[in-house]
């Protein structure tokens, strides 16, 4: 039997309107439905108004009161502070090149400014007579030039060369095309940067010859090639920092972050006490690794399975013969021939005149005069040791926690099982709270016919999570890797 339908009533008048009225709300980045109505006339009855508690809809979007709002995740503790972050990071390209045209403009059109503006692009502290370079406070100028030209190299490559080039050949998803845009970033830096220091280590007196890693200090000078390498790599790590907090969080983010404070202290402290030999064959065997990792996971993305298990086979194996074989070997180098090669003692003066060994002085103040006065005491002796020593251990210590978890990812793949990353992104939505939020609305008349409700589910509503870049590569909060984040998995349509 067919169902009758209900009586009519005056009141109940069909809607012969050919339109329906949406309210838009529109931006650079996302289109926002706001609401969706039918419009109304004197015969026409509103329909009766839900409460906020009878919510309906796709996750991102409820109606409520015959309007549609806007469902994210609320951000506790917003301000003014956080909103203008991410403000930098949406515009991070623009703004990077623009402080790099803005020093180099400064340059040219104001002379008075160029003993300045000349130190954020050249090596400061050139000696003419050796040839050599000494250390101060204007590095940090070179520095903080590097830090933004790698923000906006990253970023540019990302968004405007890696990411089509991955949709050229072939990848479709937006979280794929975002992670091999990363992961092609770090292939480029490594691949330039780790020839680089084998160059360095190769011509330096201790290529093959740790006890070489602790003759002739202190040279209070370096060259331009090891200066310019070594404050490079710096700024990287600096960046970095950065870097882990655009991403989405994972569930190692303090093990990274720690890891990445004590590579910088390690960097600092070797600078500026001259262990530059011993800092540049630490640099060397830890970027290895970070060859053959982004090189693998790009395979993966591109569907080169077999290309990428044997690319992560070299990763394993050179991550621990690299950072738990060789790196272990320098480590017992510190403890059986730095104290027995290095002159105990304090080192006063520049290289021309340099004075010392002379006696150790009581307190602490000698220790930190390396970072203050570079022609200042320069101090060395068994407590020195013991704390390179220790900072290097500990930075171990997070090594092999993440190798064992690589073991146990590779392990569960070559059984058979899923590779979920024991890395990937903390879990945030069970947890989070939600708020409701109308935007103001802009009309527009479409036709009824016109309407594509499915693409308009799909494109409107939704606010794409920020890459590691904060560029506009969406897609990025995937919780499925390390074969994603480290390993060869296909992907799974």
């Amino acid at each position: 039997m067919a169902d009758t339908p209900p009586a009519s009533t005056p009141n109940d008048a069909p809607d012969t309107s050919p339109h329906l009225s949406i309210e838009t709300n529109i931006t650079h980045r996302e289109l926002k439905v706001e609401r969706l109505k039918t419009p109304t006339t004197p015969n026409t009855r509103r329909p009766s108004l839900q409460s906020r508690t009878s919510m309906n809809g796709p996750l991102y979007m409820q109606t409520s009161n015959n309007k549609v709002l806007i469902r994210r995740v609320k951000r506790k503790g917003d301000g003014t502070i956080k909103s203008l972050t991410r403000w930098l990071l949406d515009n991070q390209i623009g703004l990077s090149f623009n402080l790099i045209a803005l020093i180099f403009l400064t340059h040219l059109f104001i002379p008075k400014a160029r003993p300045h503006t000349l130190k954020f692009f050249t090596l400061s502290y050139n000696n003419p007579q050796s040839g050599g370079y000494a250390i101060g406070g204007d590095d940090y100028h070179f520095i903080a030039f590097c830090i933004v030209l790698f923000t906006g190299l990253r970023a540019g490559l990302m968004e405007h060369f890696f990411a089509p080039l991955a949709k050229h050949w072939g990848l479709e998803k937006r979280k794929d095309m975002t992670r091999f845009s990363e992961q092609a970033w770090l292939l480029v830096y490594y691949s330039f940067f780790w020839p680089l220091g084998v160059y360095l280590y190769y011509n330096s007196p201790s290529f093959l010859n740790l006890r070489e890693l602790w003759t002739g200090w202190p040279d209070r000078e370096v060259t331009g090639l090891v200066k310019a390498y070594f404050l490079g790599q710096w700024a990287f790590w600096l960046q970095q920092v950065l870097v882990i907090h655009i991403e989405e969080r994972r569930k190692d983010h303090w093990q990274m972050l720690t890891h990445h404070f004590i590579t910088i202290a390690l960097m600092t402290a070797s600078y500026y006490y001259h262990h530059t030999r011993v800092g540049i064959l630490i640099l060397v065997l830890m970027d290895i690794v970070d060859i053959f990792l982004p090189l693998a996971k790009c395979l993966k993305y591109l569907g080169f399975s077999t290309m990428c298990d044997v690319m992560f086979g070299m990763f394993m194996v050179s991550w621990f013969f690299a950072r738990h074989v060789f790196y272990m070997m320098v480590c017992w180098s510190i403890w059986r021939d730095a104290i027995h090669v290095m002159p105990i003692g304090c080192f006063y003066g520049n290289n021309a005149n340099l004075k010392g060994p002379l006696p150790i002085p009581s307190g602490w103040r000698h220790w930190v005069e390396p970072f203050r006065n570079p022609e200042g005491a320069l101090c060395f002796s068994q407590p020195v040791v013991y704390g390179f020593l220790y900072t290097l251990l500990g930075l171990q210590a997070i090594t092999i926690f993440w190798f064992f978890m690589i073991i146990r990812v590779a392990t569960r793949v070559l059984r058979g099982g899923s590779a979920d990353d024991p890395r990937s992104d903390d879990e945030v939505e069970s947890e989070a709270e939600y708020e409701y939020e109308e935007a103001q609305p802009l009309e527009e008349e479409v036709g009824v016919e016109s309407i594509d409700l499915k693409g308009w589910e799909r494109r409107t509503g939704v606010k794409r999570a920020a890459s590691s870049s904060a560029v506009s590569l969406p897609g990025h909060s995937d919780r499925k890797e390390l074969l994603g984040r480290i390993g060869c998995e296909k992907q799974v349509e």
